[in-house]
């Protein structure tokens, strides 16, 4: 946002595409073969998906993954072992202890943003601009962001700044012109008959041009490529995160975007995006085996070491919160608390678990899962 734009540089700025959003025609012949791979890509990683006893808690750690990164790109500094530490310290209250980094906060609301949109898609809201706005609400409710209107469209006209902050790269629709643009993102999605990955190609452009909140939009636009592909079944659980991909890819991820507007290649953008899908999905099936593998392995672990009809429920307590105290695992995993207590201290003795802090006073001990987080770390 730039509220002296007199101080900027706007040589290299590129204004929105007014009058031609949807793009009139695509590359079909240029789109064919990229298309067809993302899509196999995408199947098979959604076939790993379906034979997952537990997605939900298997591929929980990979939602931290994507929060981190996707904020990442943003110039939000934070690690999943921080994160991970601090949700183990908040359980699932929305007060947040003394002392916690700004950037780990924001992180943090942007995997319960993300989870709370793929709740609300579950009891039956529709994929819709309130989900949208909702988003934006969670992830900006709090800290720095709840001073730039969660939930609220831009009433001025804001910028993409470059990497020196002065030169100013690409222009979004104005305030006043938003409203159309709105409707007309979700008259596509709902109208247009254009294949799906196509459809969320040219859907994640479109509202990275509209640009509609003073703050957070990339990240709510990464967000809505995960539950779109999920609510339109192509893949089956929401589990599918591009942000890893486009991070590397960044400076062609915003050329390639820029560039719809600037010289109307809306098929350029589109043939990135579906090499963007079909690389994430194979880097995104190889962790999901491995952490899928890691889970197996420890199952015969946690019997051997247990020795109890609870074994199960430690392990996917565990696998669902790779750092926690004792105190949330006694509370929230069902095991009696006799068994609980004993269980940290047998699987710490045999090395599986990594006792972070001892416990002190009414403080719990700390215990870190190491085996998933080598497999998450970013």
């Amino acid at each position: 946002m730039a509220d002296a734009q007199t101080q900027l540089n706007l040589s290299k700025a590129v204004k929105y595409h007014y009058g031609a959003f949807p793009p009139a025609r695509l590359d079909y012949a240029v789109l064919i073969k990229p298309l067809a791979n993302a899509t196999d890509a995408i199947a098979r990683f959604d076939q790993m998906l379906t034979t997952l006893h537990n997605s939900e808690i298997l591929l929980a750690p990979l939602r931290n993954q994507e929060a981190v990164i996707s904020s990442r790109m943003e110039g939000t500094i934070s690690t999943i072992d921080e994160v991970l530490r601090y949700e183990a310290e908040l359980g699932s209250g929305d007060d947040y202890p003394e002392g916690v980094r700004s950037e780990v906060i924001e992180t943090i609301l942007y995997q319960r943003s993300l989870k709370a949109g793929q709740q609300a898609l579950e009891e039956g809201r529709p994929f819709s601009e309130w989900l949208v706005r909702s988003l934006h609400q969670s992830l900006l409710f709090f800290g720095r962001g709840a001073e730039k209107h969660p939930g609220e469209y831009k009433s001025e006209q804001n910028f993409l700044a470059g990497k020196s902050k002065k030169d100013i790269l690409f222009i979004p629709i104005s305030p006043e012109k938003l409203r159309d643009g709105i409707d007309g993102l979700f008259r596509y999605l709902n109208e247009a008959e254009d294949q799906i990955l196509i459809k969320t190609a040219i859907s994640h452009v479109e509202f990275e041009a509209l640009h509609p909140f003073e703050d957070g939009n990339g990240r709510v636009g990464r967000m809505l490529i995960t539950l779109l592909l999920w609510h339109r079944k192509k893949i089956s659980a929401p589990h599918f995160y591009i942000s890893g991909y486009l991070e590397e890819n960044k400076d062609e991820y915003i050329d390639k975007m820029r560039n719809v507007s600037a010289n109307g290649d809306w098929t350029g953008w589109c043939v990135f995006f579906l090499e963007a899908l079909e690389q994430q999905a194979k880097r995104n099936l190889e962790i999901a085996e491995a952490i899928r593998s890691l889970y197996e392995e420890m199952k015969v672990r946690f019997s051997e070491v247990l020795a109890s009809k609870w074994s199960l429920q430690a392990l996917d307590f565990v696998f669902a919160n790779p750092i926690f105290r004792t105190n949330k695992f006694i509370n929230a995993s069902g095991i009696p608390p006799t068994s609980a207590r004993r269980f940290t201290a047998d699987l710490t003795k045999a090395g599986v678990l990594l006792c972070l802090e001892d416990a002190s006073g009414p403080r719990a001990a700390l215990y870190a899962f190491e085996p998933l987080l080598k497999l998450v770390r970013v």
